[in-house]
């Protein structure tokens, strides 16, 4: 997604949540490893959690001939005893498409995603899995008034109708899209960019309340004026609600780095107040970087917004990613993919500032590290996505890299972890 190489399922209104972890601390539990050659490589989507406890997920790359993570990409089971099983390898480019972006599941056992490219026009699917391995492509953007590069994964309605985004594709600026169960798709919202500030290339994944209405960011465009990463005008990002007559109502525009934020990638999250809450890749005034190292913020029902946390670019993160979760006393959990090296130093040979932290913020905004990623630990490296709360009140999450270090040339093909208190 363009503000994240720059700076480099059911869903409900309500928040998920859960109890707070008890220890200041919690230790990861590396539930698998990913070997590349037959079973994934790079997995960078949240988890989905079915009633058995299996978790289901996708991995970005893998391989069937040991071209370390070159492939199209896995859709995976993990079991509770740990198996892994391989549900579906995508074809490629002129198939059923490539790297997708997660996946979620309706009451039958079908699973649902995107991918990010590939399909019969190169940009990208929705695609169905049924629980006999059945695939089916629902539909093939063609990169027009459809859209394009759907970065983010689906959300489903009581009546079977999928939501997503594409980030765009051709010189457009994203697009927001419905797709019924006979795979008739219908465009909600067309971005139309930096001019007009409505935003531009969403790339989290949305979220629905009762009344049918669509809450998402975008993570360029908005205030015109703002400088984005490259440092350019093209605008710091938005957070969005779309209406179920398709009406885009920007509900907040980020002002620039060395305030509340820019490049909000991953989504938001809801509570019963209707306030809104997500993160954001850069910027905010913690950092000493020219354009920050990213925000937790609150987005009230009138607009306003508040920075709960700034991140510092030390051993408190840097570049937090995908979306957050919230447990019963109001504490927020969260990943960066990189930070965590005590004091700023070298830890992590991917980044001068660390190989990322699981972190908690505080109702009263402060932070805490719950876990921070090593180097040459087996449990993964920069995780790039959301975490899970599982049905038995535990924490799930992947991470890109790490694991078996003889994996995609000594870096690791990536991890599956629970926290553990």
């Amino acid at each position: 997604m363009r503000a994240l190489d720059a700076c480099r399922k059911w869903v409900l209104a309500g928040l998920a949540t859960f109890a707070p972890l008890g220890a200041a601390h919690a230790d990861v539990t590396l539930l698998y490893a990913f070997k590349s050659q037959s079973d994934g490589c790079s997995p960078d989507a949240r988890l989905f959690e079915d009633k058995s406890g299996n978790l289901f997920g996708t991995t970005e790359n893998g391989s069937s001939g040991g071209d370390f993570c070159k492939s199209p990409g896995t859709v995976f089971k993990l079991a509770p005893d740990g198996s892994e099983t391989i549900l579906h390898v995508f074809t490629g480019e002129n198939g059923d498409g490539f790297v997708p972006h997660g996946v979620i599941a309706d009451k039958a056992g079908n699973l649902y995603g995107t991918t990010q490219a590939g399909g019969t026009y190169g940009y990208g699917t929705v695609f169905k899995l049924a629980p006999d391995g059945t695939e089916t492509v629902l539909h093939a953007f063609a990169g027009g008034s459809d859209g394009g590069k759907p970065m983010a994964g689906l959300i489903q309605d009581k009546s079977g109708n999928l939501y997503g985004t594409t980030e765009g594709a051709d010189g457009s600026a994203g697009t927001v899209f419905k797709l019924a169960p006979d795979g008739t798709e219908t465009v909600l919202h067309v971005f139309t960019g930096y001019e007009t500030g409505d935003g531009a290339y969403p790339a989290g994944d949305l979220i629905l309340d009762e009344q049918g209405n669509l809450y998402g960011t975008t993570a360029e465009g908005g205030t015109p004026k703002c400088v984005g990463y490259q440092n350019e005008p093209t605008g710091c990002g938005t957070v969005f609600k779309i209406a179920p007559n398709g009406t885009e109502t920007v509900l907040y525009a980020f002002r620039g780095p060395h305030g509340d934020g820019t490049g909000p990638d991953g989504g938001v999250i809801r509570d019963k107040a209707g306030n809104l809450y997500g993160t954001t890749a850069a910027g905010g005034t913690g950092c000493h970087q020219s354009r920050g190292c990213g925000t937790v913020f609150k987005l009230a029902p009138n607009g306003t917004e508040t920075v709960l946390y700034a991140f510092t670019g030390r051993s408190d993160g840097v570049q937090p990613q995908g979306d957050l979760i919230r447990d019963k006393a109001g504490n927020f959990y969260g990943m960066t993919k990189f930070g965590g090296g005590a004091g700023g130093h070298a830890e992590c040979e991917f980044s001068i500032r660390g190989c990322g932290i699981v972190f908690k913020i505080a109702p009263d905004g402060s932070e805490m590290v719950v876990y921070a990623f090593k180097q040459h630990a087996r449990d993964g490296l920069m995780p790039e996505t959301g975490l899970l709360k599982g049905a038995d009140g535990e924490i799930y999450g992947t991470a890109s890299i790490g694991g078996v270090q003889d994996c995609n040339g000594g870096a690791g093909c990536g991890t599956v972890f629970r926290l553990t208190k």
